[in-house]
């Protein structure tokens, strides 16, 4: 029967639309925001929409951690660690993904939310604790010190990683 809306005194009180797209199918189809207010990515124009890709995780990661690009019989993702050079943040990952699995991970201008406790305008560092960030630099010898970005509120970090400088 296709999209419908439902009123209740006049007023619409349910759209029947897709939150989603799966593509061409869902031509001509009403769009509605998801559960957190917004517009989801896949029905954003070419263009519009935040840079992601898709790899394998070669270890088990949280929403939010920090990752590094390696290769290991291919491309994959792990956690980003300042610990040492080596390691340097590639992009982040806002959904888990299990070791071996595939995830959506976001390279540099894209925005990392869900976090809390940012200094707004504050630039966050890559952390000795893999697949963290922090305010304060890495300072021990053989530490990678990178800037992964600025907060833009207490829970968002524009992430915009620069090139690490090895600690001697």
């Amino acid at each position: 029967m296709g999209d419908y809306l439902k009123l209740s005194g006049g007023v619409p009180s349910d759209i029947n639309a897709n939150i989603t797209s799966a593509g061409a199918s869902d031509a001509g189809k009403m769009v509605k925001l998801d559960a957190t207010g917004k517009l989801d990515a896949t029905v954003m124009p070419t263009g519009l929409a935040p840079e992601a890709r898709t790899m394998q995780a070669s270890e088990a990661l949280a929403a939010g951690d920090i990752v590094n690009f390696w290769n290991s019989g291919g491309p994959r993702m792990r956690k980003a660690d300042a610990t040492s050079g080596g390691k340097e943040a590639h992009g982040f990952v806002l959904s888990a993904v299990a070791s071996g699995a595939s995830g959506t991970v976001y390279p540099e201008e894209n925005v990392l939310t869900g976090l809390s406790g940012l200094t707004p305008g504050g630039r966050q560092f890559l952390a000795t604790t893999a697949g963290a960030r922090s305010e304060t630099p890495p300072a021990t010898t053989g530490n990678a010190v990178q800037i992964v970005g600025v907060a833009l509120s207490a829970t968002e970090l524009l992430f915009r990683p620069e090139t690490p400088i090895t600690l001697a």
